[in-house]
C-alpha cells in the first residue's frame, strides 16, 4: 500500500508543471548546484525559503533549526555555513526570523518546556543580554516581536563571528550576512539593516541594528 499518496500525486503534476516551462530544467539541475545565497532560517512550515524568495530548487542552500539559532557549537550549522562557502562560493548568508516565532514565544517565558529548553537556553540569553530595552516596550506584543528582531541580529553576529565567514574575508572572497524578518501575516520580508560584508563592519551594522527603534 502507497503512503501518502497524495503527496505523490502533487510531486508528479510539480514535475508536469517544471517540465512544460523549461523541459531541460532538471537535467541542468542534476549537472550541481552553485547557489549564490545560504538561508539560516526557522523550521517553522510557514516560512519555507524557496517560495518566500521566489526562487527555484538550486537556487537557495538551507539550513533550518527552532528559532534560526546560530551557535558554534553545533557542527550541524557550521558545517552547514562551511560547505556554502568554502565549497559552493555564496555571495551572501541570509539569516531569516519571523514574527510569532513558536521558539523565541517559549524563550521569552521562564516555565519548563522540554528537552527544546536546552537549544532555547542561546535565545534567553539574547532576552537576558538585551532585557533592558525589552522592558520599555510596555506592548507584550511589540515586545515579543522586537524580541524575534533582537535574536536574528545576535544570530546574525555569530555568523560573522564563525572561522569560516572570517577566513573567507581574509582571504578576500566577497562575502556578505544579512539579518531579515519574515512576517507570516503579510508574507513580506523585512530588512533589519544588520548588512556586513567584512570584519570592520561587524561593530557598526550591530550597534545600528540593535539601537534602531522598533
Amino acid at each position: 500500500m502507497r503512503v501518502l499518496p497524495d503527496l505523490i500525486e502533487n510531486n508528479r503534476k510539480w514535475v508536469a508543471s517544471v517540465n512544460e516551462t523549461d523541459p531541460d530544467f532538471f537535467n541542468k539541475l542534476s549537472q550541481g548546484q552553485s547557489p549564490e545565497f545560504l538561508w539560516i532560517g526557522c523550521a517553522d512550515s510557514r516560512v519555507p525559503a524557496n517560495e518566500i524568495l521566489g526562487l527555484m530548487p538550486g537556487e537557495v542552500f538551507v539550513h533550518r533549526n527552532i528559532a534560526n539559532v546560530v551557535v558554534h557549537s553545533d557542527f550541524n550549522c557550521q558545517s552547514v555555513i562551511e560547505y556554502a562557502v568554502s565549497a559552493l562560493k555564496v555571495k551572501h548568508i541570509i539569516v531569516c526570523g519571523h514574527y510569532g516565532c513558536g521558539g523565541v514565544k517559549a524563550a521569552s517565558q521562564n516555565h519548563h518546556v522540554g528537552l527544546i529548553d536546552n537549544w532555547l537556553r542561546h535565545i534567553r540569553d539574547v532576552r537576558r543580554k538585551h532585557d533592558e530595552v525589552l522592558l520599555k516596550i510596555e506592548d507584550e506584543n511589540e515586545r515579543f516581536n522586537r524580541l524575534c528582531e533582537l535574536n536574528v541580529i545576535e544570530q546574525t553576529l555569530h555568523v560573522c563571528h564563525s572561522t569560516v565567514v572570517q577566513e573567507a574575508w581574509e582571504n578576500g572572497q566577497p562575502l556578505s550576512v544579512n539579518g531579515w524578518i519574515y512576517g507570516i501575516g503579510d508574507g513580506l520580508l523585512k530588512d533589519l539593516n544588520v548588512t556586513i560584508a567584512e570584519p570592520t563592519e561587524i561593530a557598526d551594522a550591530y550597534r545600528v541594528a540593535v539601537n534602531r527603534t522598533a
